[in-house]
């Protein structure tokens, strides 16, 4: 079974299960003659409206797969840039310190996952987004984050600002 089939089931059974975002492929980089793309998904959160970000990661070709092993897992490798397209809408968030997650994609037929967590910095008034890698044993040193300042921004908080 081709990885973006799991990764497209893996994340339909997680959003049924635990409500988190959705994704939408909006493109897709072809990188060498093996197939080996960069997929490109649009990532709204659930519980912010008005954000949406773009997270890439690494699809490995069947060709790669069958070259240099590990058949079932892609590359930790990920990117994400998160912006305003919309007035923003905040609901119900967590204000600790680890955040929360807010979506996840499998990487792997079982293990490894993509995962997206939102973290608010009260004191900067800023909504972070970090994407990392989680596998079942050892966590991922590969990350990225983005940021959305809603300093000076008309935000909407629908239970009080905290």
């Amino acid at each position: 079974m081709h990885m973006r089939r799991i990764h497209i089931l893996a994340l339909s059974l997680f959003t049924l299960v635990a409500g988190s975002a959705s994704a939408e492929v909006v493109g897709k980089v072809g990188v060498d003659w093996t197939g080996n793309d960069i997929l490109i998904d649009a990532v709204s959160d659930p519980e912010v409206s008005g954000v949406t970000c773009h997270v890439t990661y690494f699809d490995r070709s069947v060709i790669d797969r069958l070259k240099n092993g590990k058949w079932f897992e892609d590359p930790s490798n990920n990117s994400i840039s998160c912006r305003q397209t919309g007035p923003i809408e905040i609901d119900k968030i967590s204000l600790a310190e680890g955040g929360e997650e807010v979506f996840r994609a499998g990487m792997s037929l079982i293990w490894k996952k993509l995962v997206v967590n939102r973290v608010y910095d009260k004191k900067n008034d800023t909504l972070i987004y970090l994407a990392h890698s989680r596998q079942l044993t050892d966590g991922s040193a590969k990350m990225s984050i983005s940021t959305i300042p809603l300093y000076g921004q008309s935000v909407t908080w629908k239970n009080g600002k905290p």
